[in-house]
């Protein structure tokens, strides 16, 4: 069994910053990949940033330069940095995880950004 709690979503106004946080527990080892999804409404499920298993990250073409993908390997944690939020930025912000070919979700965080 995996477990993904995330932390530190919230509501700020455009051009502010949040770091969103995802802890894991459990049967999580090995590791394929590690990170970040979102929706917003009506909207499909979409990458942010990934840690992938060779320790490489991917990021989402509309967040590369204003998100940073972190973590913390003694903790099983990964964290998001994001700056520079814009309103299309909200969402609900899902952590990932895959071990081998299962994929699991964290409960997700919402995340709105005010004009």
């Amino acid at each position: 069994q995996v477990h993904l709690v995330e932390s530190g979503g919230g509501l700020v106004q455009a051009g502010g910053s949040l770091r969103l946080s995802c802890a894991a527990s459990g049967t999580i080892f090995p590791i394929n990949a590690m990170g970040w999804y979102r929706q917003a409404p009506g909207k499909q499920r979409e990458l942010v940033a990934v840690f992938t298993s060779s320790g490489s990250t991917i990021y989402a073409d509309s967040m590369k330069g204003r998100v940073a993908i972190s973590r913390d390997n003694a903790k099983n944690t990964v964290y998001l940095q994001m700056n520079s939020l814009k309103p299309e930025d909200t969402a609900v912000y899902y952590c990932y995880l895959r071990r081998y070919e299962d994929r699991y979700w964290g409960q997700g965080t919402q995340v709105t950004v005010s004009s």
